[in-house]
Parts: structure tokens; C-alpha cells; sequence
């Protein structure tokens, strides 16, 4: 699971428990400037993910770790896709970020009310 937070100009994701073994990440940091939004998406998580290099994924169990498909690198860390949420950026390493959260709504929240 992730914890997303704001951190002055920053969004902040930090990988928590064994997610940071699966994932090979313990904290993304992004400038807000380069957010442009978050949204619920539970049904992301039936997509094709791509090529994994390097993470996890067991379908229908886990993927996390930085997957690569149509040019772009997108990373995930998720377990139970009815706490999904996507963070999409521009002009960073990550097209966008698949996450599971606590509270996907006030993540959503966070993450746009910190962009206006």
C-alpha cells in the first residue's frame, strides 16, 4: 500500500510494509508541477500492464514495480484494486502512477485540491 502526501511543492508517495520489496521502491517524489490529476480507477487494474522490469506481479494478486508498455513506464503498487487510485503526470520518468491507498477519494482529494 502507498501513503500519498504532500510535502510543500511535492507530491510524495511513500511505499509501505513489503510493497517496498515488490515494488523496489520505498518513496517517489514528484513536483506538483508535473501532476496533472488523480481519479478513482479500481478498473485499471484489469489492463495489460506490460513488460515488468524491475517488480512484481502475480495476476489477480499483486503487481508493483515499474512496468513498461507503448513507449511508457507506469508504476504500480496494488493489491486490492477497490482502493485504486491514478495519479497522472507529465515530464517525468512516470506517465502515471497506479496506487493502492487507504482512502482512495481523499487521495483524490488531496492530490487536486494541492494542484488548483
Amino acid at each position: 500500500m502507498a501513503l500519498v502526501r504532500i510535502e510543500g511543492d511535492d507530491l510524495v508517495v511513500l511505499i509501505e510494509g513489503l510493497d517496498k520489496l515488490w515494488a523496489l521502491k520505498s518513496r517517489l517524489t514528484i513536483p506538483l508541477t508535473n501532476v496533472r490529476g488523480a481519479t478513482v480507477d479500481p478498473g485499471i487494474t484489469t489492463d495489460p500492464k506490460g513488460i515488468r522490469a524491475p517488480g512484481t506481479r502475480v495476476p489477480g494478486v499483486i503487481a508493483a514495480g515499474t512496468f513498461h508498455r507503448d513507449g511508457e513506464k507506469v508504476f504500480w503498487d496494488v493489491k486490492d484494486p477497490s482502493k485504486t487510485v491514478v495519479v497522472e503526470l507529465a515530464d517525468e520518468e512516470y506517465a502515471r502512477l497506479v496506487l493502492q491507498v487507504d482512502d482512495p477519494r481523499a487521495t483524490v482529494a488531496l492530490v487536486e485540491n494541492a494542484l488548483i
